[in-house]
């Protein structure tokens, strides 16, 4: 992965790490649900600080004692705000990795010779459902710069170029705001649609 500098963590330290590290960012986005993204971003640079590490392994972390790893999540300020379920996630995520890619995240999308094929190997890591892995395919394109053909048909509507719909389409506190609002927007007419069906 070149680097490329993204804006996710809010954090310069946090974001240089996910500029740089495809385990980072793979951990980030993993996190990234029930807390503000700010916060779930920068548990990949925290987890590694706690480690006494620059970068995340995945051997490292697959291997790591289930109980001190959830520790370690949990320690104030918690990586999340259910870092033991978390914990469990992470080293799942890390021990897919290692099974599959000899622990080289990269290699889940340097291999993939098409969109469809990238969205089908997120999609198949663990803490991945479909939404996550058409983000991710979102992110990887317009952050990343990992372009295999069909990537925006892949990611859907989190492929729109111009959007505001997901953490793929933050480059920094102004595109967080309106990605946020557009958030709160989709939840407010979702809301209102089941209240009208009740």
């Amino acid at each position: 992965m070149d680097h490329h500098t993204v804006h996710l963590a809010q954090d310069p330290d946090a974001d240089a790490l996910l500029s740089r590290s495809p385990l980072a960012a793979l951990v980030g986005l993993l996190l990234d649900q029930q807390v503000p993204m700010e916060w779930a971003f920068k548990g990949p640079w925290t987890i590694a600080q706690r480690l006494g590490d620059d970068d995340l392994d995945a051997h490292r972390i697959a291997a790591h004692d289930p109980d001190a790893f959830a520790a370690l999540l949990s320690e104030k300020p918690a990586v999340h705000r259910y870092p033991g379920s978390m914990a469990k996630r992470v080293q799942q995520l890390c021990a897919y990795l290692v099974e599959h890619y000899d622990g080289d995240a990269e290699s889940v999308w340097s291999g993939a010779g098409s969109g469809a094929e990238l969205f089908k190997r997120l999609k198949a890591l663990p803490g991945y459902g479909e939404q996550k892995a058409r983000i991710c395919v979102a992110l990887l394109g317009k952050r990343y710069g990992v372009t295999p053909e069909g990537w925006r048909e892949a990611a859907g509507a989190y492929g729109e170029e111009h959007s505001y719909r997901s953490v793929a389409d933050v480059t920094g506190p102004e595109s967080l705001d309106r990605v946020r609002a557009t958030k709160q927007e989709v939840k407010a007419a979702a809301k209102a649609a089941r209240a009208k069906d009740s």
